[in-house]
């Protein structure tokens, strides 16, 4: 089950509860019973040296899942009752597809998501040491056929299990843990039966019990046997909506990372759902990859919509932009632009879903009906210059401008250029605007469109595009300027005048070490004597630190001033950057942020250029 989304009640509603335990296929879970089903051991293979994290996950993974399809109501896609797309017809037919229409291109995976152990009445079927058995209607060959046949097309075969003990393999803690003698389910959990995972269809293992890494790696051996090479463990927490001890699966994730260095394959490991960021650097440690937001599925008549729940990701992906890279990365889940219609998306959101996907750094794999694709979507999926972006080394991209929906994503490559996004996230069309002084240069720079493939020439200072409601661009940006002089203003410094509750603290991330906080309810952070030389609009970096996203007026002199969305940093002790356009005259100025009625972020200094 990808995310919640397996356990999610059929028509529950994404954005309201659809990522808390529902109850139809809860009572699936819990009530399958274990099935004495032998599991054909292959001979236990040669070990070979582990892959390192670094080599496993060098770039983000490309690839097909399978849960989309499973989790809509599009007619036809589920023809034998809710989630029964799952079967390995259906996922041999889109492998041979993402061979022959997208494997060049760099897609590689074909994941079989939740299901695969359970029948169409949601009975799970358990092999003799408590370990999932495929079901013989859905996966008649077994899933080491299927594993081969993924293999023989020059792809790489994933798999799913939820994250602890599941109930119906414990038959009254009877059930021997295969490999492990005198071992039996009662002695790898809680004397208590406590519950774990995002759904509580499993018991916590207790990693304090010697046996208990003994099933783990039962079951790693077994999905080494059967030949896959990716694993997602879902329900994981912190996370999966789920918090406190029972629920903290960092133990699990450590003892899977254990088992698969011993299982003779190396095995990519994918975590989800919406994990807990604080536990970032256990995700990290332990696993390749981790869902850092709840499903993208919308749970309808179509595979997605743009706010089920789509647009969600640009609010929550800044937060992680430091978290992912070379051996772990953040995923967004799922993306699926490629079957028009299907996907109950407009082609402006397609490209935007697309856009951020790539800036972001996530895994790019679809869930659409492969054997489906339409032109545009093809056409997005096939982009090598975007596909580029997604793989390249470059740092993961945030926002440099965010006012109201209209919003420029930026980071800079290792030749000097820069990626940049452009973003209409409203609900009508409007121009946004890229100022290379939010970059740090000023002058010209050539600019290239990635979407079209085309040079657009040279652009003297910004370059602004006329976008569709929940539209995108995205370019190259190569200076061919100077360098922009700024001059820095510390929040702390003694001129400034702070109000309300505004104080000084500490801040090791922070310029100078310190930072203004305490901005709220009426508190104040006023600069003083920021002088420059002419009239003009200028674009004023704010550096900040906020543990969550936080919106603060900002105003010149005696303006009004006007909100301005301030992205998580991801934490209390990590300093980002924003930029935002402020009218300033001729000598001195006042900058004023003012959390009026609710919470600002806490601000580091502005820098502001010397010169329009």
């Amino acid at each position: 089950m990808r995310s919640s989304s397996f356990f999610a009640m059929p028509g529950a509603t994404p954005r309201s509860g659809r990522r808390a335990i529902r109850s139809l296929l809860v009572i699936a879970l819990t009530a399958g019973v274990a099935t004495a089903v032998p599991a054909a051991q292959a001979d236990t293979p040669t070990a070979t040296p582990a892959a390192t994290a670094t080599e496993l996950a060098a770039k983000p993974y490309m690839g097909w899942s399978s849960w989309s399809m499973q989790s809509s109501k599009y007619p036809g896609l589920n023809p034998d009752g809710d989630y029964s797309y799952l079967t390995e017809a259906n996922v041999l037919k889109q492998a041979d597809a993402l061979a022959s229409k997208l494997k060049n291109y760099g897609y590689e995976y074909v994941n079989i998501d939740a299901g695969w152990w359970m029948d169409k009445n949601w009975k799970s079927g358990f092999d003799q040491y408590g370990r999932q058995t495929p079901d013989p209607v859905r996966f008649p060959s077994g899933m080491k056929s299927v594993a081969d046949h993924i293999h023989s097309l020059g792809l790489k075969a994933g798999i799913y299990l939820p994250v602890g003990l599941e109930k119906g393999a414990y038959n009254d803690g009877k059930t021997p843990i295969w490999n492990a003698e005198n071992c039996t389910t009662a002695d790898i959990v809680y004397g208590d039966l406590r519950t774990t995972n995002g759904w509580d269809s499993a018991y916590k293992i207790d990693f304090s019990k010697p046996c208990a890494q003994k099933y783990i790696d039962s079951q790693a051996q077994m999905f080494a046997d059967w030949g896959y090479d990716f694993l997602k463990i879902d329900g994981v927490g912190p996370g999966s909506f789920k918090s406190g001890d029972n629920y903290n699966n960092v133990a699990d994730v450590a003892a899977w990372q254990k088992a698969i260095a011993t299982a003779g394959r190396p095995i990519h490991l994918e975590l989800s759902w919406s994990l807990d960021i604080n536990y970032a650097a256990d995700w990290k440690k332990y696993s390749n990859g981790w869902r850092i937001d709840t499903d993208i599925e919308c749970y309808c008549n179509t595979l997605v919509t743009w706010e089920n729940s789509v647009d969600n990701r640009w609010d929550d992906a800044p937060a992680w932009s430091n978290k992912g890279g070379p051996g772990g990365w953040n995923d967004l889940d799922a993306l699926d632009v490629g079957n028009g219609e299907m996907d109950g998306l407009t082609k402006a959101e397609r490209q935007s879903y697309m856009t951020l996907w790539a800036i972001s750094k996530s895994p790019l794999y679809t869930g659409d009906d492969l054997t489906k694709l339409d032109s545009y979507g093809v056409s997005l999926l096939t982009n090598k210059e975007v596909i580029a972006v997604d793989q390249s080394a470059s740092p993961i991209a945030r926002p440099v401008t965010t006012v109201n929906n209209e919003q420029v994503w930026g980071t800079k490559n290792a030749d000097g250029s820069y990626t940049v996004a452009l973003f209409n996230l409203g609900d009508s069309p409007a121009s946004v605007t890229a100022n290379w002084a939010s970059f740090g240069f000023t002058g010209n720079a050539s600019v290239r469109d990635l979407w079209n493939k085309s040079n657009l020439g040279t652009y003297k200072n910004k370059i602004t595009a006329a976008l569709p409601a929940h539209g995108s661009r995205l370019f190259t940006i190569k200076p061919a300027g100077t360098t922009l002089a700024t001059t820095s203003h510390e929040a702390e410094d003694v001129a400034n005048t702070l109000s309300g509750n505004a104080s000084v603290a500490g801040c090791d991330a922070c310029s100078g070490g310190k930072k203004v906080g305490n901005l709220y309810t009426g508190g104040k952070l006023q600069f003083n004597d920021v002088t420059v030389k002419k009239d003009g609009i200028y674009t004023v970096k704010v550096a900040y630190v906020s543990g969550d996203a936080r919106s603060v007026n900002v105003f010149s002199n005696s303006g009004n001033g006007t909100s301005q969305k301030f992205p998580s940093t991801g934490d209390w002790s990590t300093a980002e950057t924003v930029s935002v356009q402020l009218a300033l005259k001729a000598g001195t100025n006042t900058i004023t942020f003012d959390s009026g009625s609710g919470y600002a972020p806490d601000i580091d200094k502005i820098v502001v250029p010397q010169t329009v």
